[in-house]
C-alpha cells in the first residue's frame, strides 16, 4: 500500500485545518486535492512527507517523492550539478548519460551546464521535473505543479504524469490547475468550522 487515509485531519497551532478525510489509493491512481486557499492543502501534502506533525486520525505513505512550492535546486549549480546532487543525498549515483536523458526529456538539455539561477522560473521548475524521472518513488505528492510553467511546460507535466500513473505510479496533487490525466478522482478538503469537533 503507497498511501491510506483514515480520518486524518491536520493543525496548526493549535487550530483544526480541514474536516478528517479517508483516501485509499490504487496503482495508476491521480487523485486531484480540492478545497479553497487556506484549507490546508498544502498542509496535509507536507504531513504525508513527515514534514508536519500536528494531526489527528493516521496515514500509510510510503515511497514517495515530495515536490513543494520551492523547486529546491541550488541556484549556483548547473541543472546537471543539481541532478547529480539529488542522487548523492539518496545513496545514488547517476551516470552522465542518466542525467542528459532526463534533461532531454524535460526540454532542458541544452541548458545542462548554466547556473540555475540564470534560468527563468519555469525552466528551474522543468528542472525539478527532471529530478523525478530519475526517482525511483511510485507515490508522487506534487503542491501546485503547474506553477511558472507556460503552456507547453503544462502539456509535458501532463505527459509526464500520464506515463507515471500507466507504469502503475500514484500522484496525488493539489492544483487550481485541473488535472488532465485520465480520469483524476477528487479529494476534497473542508475547512474546519470553529465550534464543530475536530
Amino acid at each position: 500500500m503507497l498511501l491510506q487515509l483514515k480520518d486524518l485531519s491536520c493543525q496548526r497551532d493549535d487550530r483544526v485545518l480541514f474536516e478528517p478525510v479517508n483516501l485509499t489509493v490504487a496503482p495508476g491512481d491521480c487523485v486531484e486535492l480540492l478545497g479553497p486557499n487556506g484549507a490546508g492543502k498544502s498542509t496535509l501534502l507536507r504531513t504525508l512527507a513527515g514534514l508536519h506533525g500536528q494531526y489527528t486520525g493516521a496515514f500509510w505513505c510510503d515511497n514517495f517523492l515530495f515536490q513543494g512550492h520551492r523547486v529546491a535546486l541550488d541556484e549556483l549549480l548547473t541543472p546537471i550539478e543539481n541532478l547529480r546532487w539529488f542522487g548523492a543525498i539518496n545513496g545514488h549515483q547517476f551516470t552522465h548519460e542518466q542525467m542528459r536523458e532526463v534533461l532531454a526529456k524535460v526540454d532542458m538539455l541544452a541548458m545542462a551546464l548554466t547556473p540555475c539561477q540564470k534560468l527563468s522560473q519555469g525552466q528551474q521548475r522543468r528542472v525539478s521535473m527532471a529530478r523525478w524521472l530519475l526517482d525511483s518513488a511510485k507515490l508522487w505528492l506534487l503542491d501546485e505543479p503547474y506553477t511558472s510553467l507556460d503552456k507547453s511546460g503544462q502539456q509535458l507535466l501532463n505527459t509526464l504524469l500520464a506515463a507515471h500513473c500507466d507504469a502503475g505510479g500514484v500522484v496525488l496533487a493539489a492544483t487550481h490547475n485541473p488535472l488532465t490525466v485520465g480520469h483524476p478522482r477528487a479529494l476534497q478538503i473542508r475547512p474546519h468550522r470553529p465550534g464543530e469537533d475536530a
